[in-house]
């Protein structure tokens, strides 16, 4: 047997799946395209998470959205953080020209222009469906982390909410937030202490300021209502196929807390609202992070945590999150241990230390005897990549260098003009879009602070006394009081003499002679 037909033979026998599969492209060995060898991912794995990795102009964003493609085909939905701004043309059709062509001449396919249901969402002043999450959906433990406070801090946080609840007092946005945080801190300081215990002015400084400095990176736009479902990332679209959410986030890139805020709230929300499914056929739901080096360099410990802590655990819900990144060492190791699918774009080595990360990424794939992949990894050309995956028993399959498909749709932005009839379009503008300022925290204490400064408590007097009688006024009177002190003195002495009691008298000046 030759080494082509041991390729064919390995590739077929290493990506064949029982249930339904995705076509990404065809391996390659030496230089050449071998049709035969198709490389396909199975839907019943892609809960295990993945990464897509690769130098800038390698093809890996694209990779991402011809998978996206893919999934929404098999009716499954998709979540895209578009940081760049290039993902919003899988809403518009692809057009061919000679590289499509060349390409698809080599993988004996047909390249197919198709558009995908998509809705544009925003966490700022975007275009796009608004997405908003309240305070108290969040609750203390996630206040916490976001704003990195310590135990004493954390505990004043737990204290607020606890005081909120008693008061039936809704926490809907920052504003909400602060004006508790500042009632605590004053007015309200003695009555919180009576029912709750100490309250440090301290901590209540401390949390304000890091609350302004969420406020600062856009977090009011973030905190209010209507409040995001998750569940309307998990759509399906009128003809069958799967909504594709892309989070048009491409202005908040040097808003690091205000990103760590929506990923934490977001994760938790998916975790604790979605039941556990264990296997299923195909996934529920697929979350893409394209440029996820951003993430990880700018993330909170927090987020670090959550995202490592999700990774392991939310895959039997049926979600799973793949990230797409330039250095697959830009991804924390504890995270990309939890990887199952790995596509590996060319990486470039122009130092000494980008020559160690190429070997440190390397030592990652599965050995074979078709590749020297530390070799290969630089030489590979725009839209090629290696790719290896587990199996639905766990098991990696044989690393392949694969030619990828192409996108179908739009390899570029979207204009403004297509934007804004996405937006109209979309079912969840009208739901989302819409202002809402209910009766919070914020409006009840201040009338209850306005009420108190309209109606002062009473100030306790002294009773007066009643008017004197005149035999009161001449007793009470000083001179008079002297005289029958005076008087009573000569009476008492006076009468004691007569008894024989006197005091000792003086001697008459005679008598000494």
């Amino acid at each position: 047997m030759d080494n082509k037909q041991a390729f064919i033979e390995a590739i077929k026998s290493g990506y064949t799946f029982k249930g339904e599969t995705i076509k990404i492209g065809a391996g390659m060995l030496g230089g050449e395209v071998i049709p035969e060898a198709e490389i396909f991912l199975p839907l019943s794995t892609m809960n295990r998470h993945g990464l897509v990795a690769g130098a800038t102009g390698g093809g890996k964003t694209k990779s991402f959205q011809m998978i996206v493609e893919g999934l929404s085909d098999a009716s499954v939905p998709c979540l895209l953080m578009d940081i760049k701004g290039d993902l919003s043309g899988i809403a518009a059709a692809g057009t061919v020209n000679d590289k499509i062509t060349l390409r698809y001449q080599k993988l004996k396919m047909d390249y197919k222009p198709c558009t995908f249901p998509v809705d544009l969402l925003t966490l700022s002043h975007q275009k796009g469906v608004r997405i908003r999450a309240t305070v108290s959906e969040f609750g203390p433990i996630l206040i916490t982390k976001i704003l990195g406070l310590n135990d004493t801090q954390g505990g004043v946080v737990a204290m607020i909410f606890k005081y909120c609840d008693d008061h039936k007092m809704p926490l809907i946005d920052l504003k909400d937030f602060i004006k508790v945080l500042q009632y605590v801190g004053n007015e309200g300081k003695a009555e919180l202490q009576a029912s709750y215990g100490n309250i440090s002015t301290t901590s209540t400084g401390t949390i304000l300021r890091k609350v302004i400095e969420l406020q600062q990176q856009g977090a009011d736009l973030f905190f209010g209502e209507k409040s995001f479902e998750v569940e309307d990332l998990m759509r399906i679209n009128d003809d069958g196929r799967g909504m594709i959410s892309i989070l048009r986030v491409n202005d908040i890139q040097d808003k690091p807390k205000l990103f760590s805020t929506f990923m934490l709230q977001m994760l938790a929300e998916l975790y604790s609202v979605c039941p556990e499914v264990g296997d299923i056929d195909k996934p529920k739901l697929i979350i893409f992070i394209d440029e996820a080096h951003l993430i990880f360099e700018e993330a909170s410990k927090a987020l670090l945590d959550q995202i490592n802590t999700v990774i392991k655990l939310i895959r039997s819900k049926g979600i799973g999150i793949y990230f797409c990144t330039q250095n697959p060492m830009d991804v924390p190791a504890s995270v990309l241990g939890q990887l199952g699918l790995k596509i590996q774009h060319s990486l470039r080595a122009f130092t000494a230390n980008d020559r160690q990360v190429i070997k440190q990424t390397a030592q990652n794939y599965p050995e074979t005897t078709f590749y020297k992949t530390e070799d290969i990894i630089t030489q590979l050309g725009i839209g090629e990549a290696l790719v290896t995956l587990l199996n639905e028993k766990g098991i990696p399959t044989p690393l392949a260098h694969v030619m990828m498909c192409t996108p179908r749709s739009r390899m570029d932005v979207l204009t403004e003009s297509e934007i804004n009839n996405i937006v109209a379009q979309s079912k969840l503008t009208a739901k989302y879009n819409q202002v809402v300022d209910s009766q919070s925290a914020y409006e009840m204490l201040t009338a209850k602070l306005q009420e108190a400064a309209a109606n002062p408590p009473a100030v306790a007097t002294k009773s007066a006394k009643p008017e004197e009688s005149t035999l009161e006024k001449v007793a009470n009177n000083s001179v008079v009081k002297s005289i029958v002190r005076t008087a009573g003195n000569t009476i008492v002495r006076s009468l004691l003499g007569s008894l024989g009691l006197g005091g000792r008298t003086r001697k008459s000046a005679k008598s000494w002679f």
